[in-house]
């Protein structure tokens, strides 16, 4: 944390979205979709009940509704899965040490690859959710989207197992080599998997150099929206390594303010270059044309329902996101004595049953050493 950040009260967010020509757009089948992925996500009792109040509070499938708002029920069923599977691994992981990440993500992996496959019960729980979540989504996927979800999820996974390291190291990166984990660990790849799930786009396309600086500044500016509106929060309990905002006060010796100028000027320019590239998509032919027009359509909504979320969702600004994303100031908040690390860990052995880890419902077990999410972490 940056000395800086202790002279400043308040600062202003850049309004990066000001001229974004994708609107707002919620899918009409969200109320039905998120009761049914809420419901299925309860019932593996992942936390204990103000944890799991505090997790449906941020409102995770209604990120999935405004990034999927054309897709069909069943589709966006598999969307809101996904970003509930995104952010109890995010949950876990936060406040573990980098050998059990390293065997949760080894475990999410072998469940994604084995969906018809039920995991055994005394597994880590985030486990079983995946497989549940991919044995349903991919009945609706192409061979060539399931493909590279999977690759992509590996990606993730991996990149969040490096986060760890980070963390355990209080490593702060340059911006540069930040951008490169992080487009990892925000886990847009997978998401963008899902966008194509009922097309079949070849790999040449995909890997245009058009395309792909398309999905990598997408994911930048989703990367931009996410840690400047997380910034507050995270830096309150000194969890803001792994976040642009607190790179950039390192890297270039400037306070919150500076930084947030910084970024916003950052985001402008990959803006600009997104929207070069959209107006000048290649030509594949009436097979693959609507396919990849509609596929940038997503990553350029993405953007909006990212922000849109981030303001509407309680996770960011604690019930105030409707104000501040008028006015655009943040009140900075307090340095928690909680920090990070949660009052508790536990060591377990191999052959531990469910049940050592009551505040979270019982459900984790089979690794060596846990620390716990807590409802003020989420």
């Amino acid at each position: 944390m940056s000395p800086k950040t202790q002279a400043v009260k308040k600062f202003y967010i850049p309004d990066t979205l000001a001229k974004w020509p994708w609107p707002r757009h919620l899918n009409p089948a969200y109320e039905e979709q998120k009761a049914l992925s809420s419901a299925w996500l309860r019932s593996f009792n992942a936390f204990d009940p103000s944890s799991q109040k505090a997790f449906d509070l941020c409102n995770f499938s209604l990120l999935a509704s405004y990034a999927f708002p054309l897709a069909d029920p069943a589709h966006l069923r598999s969307a809101c899965d996904l970003m509930n599977c995104f952010f109890i691994f995010d949950e876990y992981s936060d406040v573990a040490e980098p050998d059990v990440v390293r065997k949760q993500a080894d475990i999410i992996m072998d469940a994604i690859h084995h969906p018809h496959i039920p995991r055994p019960q005394d597994e880590f729980i985030v486990g079983e959710i995946h497989r549940q979540f991919w044995e349903l989504a991919s009945k609706g996927a192409t061979l060539t989207a399931q493909r590279r979800f999977i690759e992509t999820y590996q990606l993730y996974v991996d990149s969040v197992i490096q986060q760890a390291i980070d963390r355990a190291d209080y490593y702060i990166r340059d911006v540069n080599s930040y951008f490169q984990v992080r487009r990892d660990t925000i886990g847009a790849k997978s998401s963008f998997a899902l966008l194509e799930f009922t097309m079949d786009i070849p790999d040449e396309v995909m890997e245009h150099p058009v395309i792909h600086e398309l999905s990598i500044g997408c994911i930048d500016m989703v990367i931009i929206g996410n840690d400047i509106y997380s910034y507050n929060i995270e830096q309150a309990r000194a969890d803001d390594l792994h976040n642009l905002v607190t790179i950039v006060m390192n890297q270039h010796s400037l306070d919150v303010q500076g930084a947030m100028d910084w970024i916003g000027r950052c985001h402008e320019e990959i803006a600009d270059r997104f929207l070069e590239n959209y107006k000048n998509l290649p030509d594949w032919g009436p097979i693959i044309n609507p396919q990849i027009r509609s596929y940038c359509d997503g990553l350029g909504n993405w953007v909006r329902a990212n922000d849109a979320w981030s303001f509407d969702s309680w996770r960011y600004f604690r019930g105030n996101g409707p104000e501040i994303e008028q006015t655009r100031w943040v009140e900075l908040m307090p340095k928690e004595k909680a920090a990070i690390i949660p009052s508790s860990a536990q060591s377990v052995s191999s052959n531990s049953k469910r049940g050592f880890l009551s505040s979270l419902g019982n459900k984790l077990a089979k690794i060596d050493r846990t620390e716990q999410p807590h409802a003020d972490t989420i």
